[in-house]
């Protein structure tokens, strides 16, 4: 099983997606975080599983989804995948994968 590590940035992403939704729903952020983690839990089975994005510079990452968010993430090693960030569908995602 691969071991997922979580930047610093994608921590504070999950923050203010977290602070965001919390603003008017704080159960619904709740859930969302939590949904997220579960969902990014999956990599350690199958690291493999998000499909293959190509940034506009040429960095290739893998994205998983859930619901209206994309888990950004590389596969390190067969041992270690690090999450790079948490982004909503309508955000330009290449400004933030530099």
């Amino acid at each position: 099983m691969a071991k997922v590590n979580w930047t610093d940035e994608a921590e504070g992403l999950l923050r203010d997606i977290h602070d965001y939704i919390a603003a008017d729903n704080p159960e619904a952020a709740s859930r969302t975080i939590e949904g997220i983690h579960a969902r990014a839990d999956l990599l350690e089975r199958f690291p493999l599983v998000g499909h293959w994005y190509v940034t506009a510079l040429g960095r290739e990452v893998r994205i998983l989804l859930y619901g209206h968010y994309r888990i950004a993430y590389i596969v390190r090693s067969e041992e270690t995948v690090q999450i790079l960030g948490v982004f909503h569908g309508a955000l330009d995602i290449d400004r933030y994968l530099l």
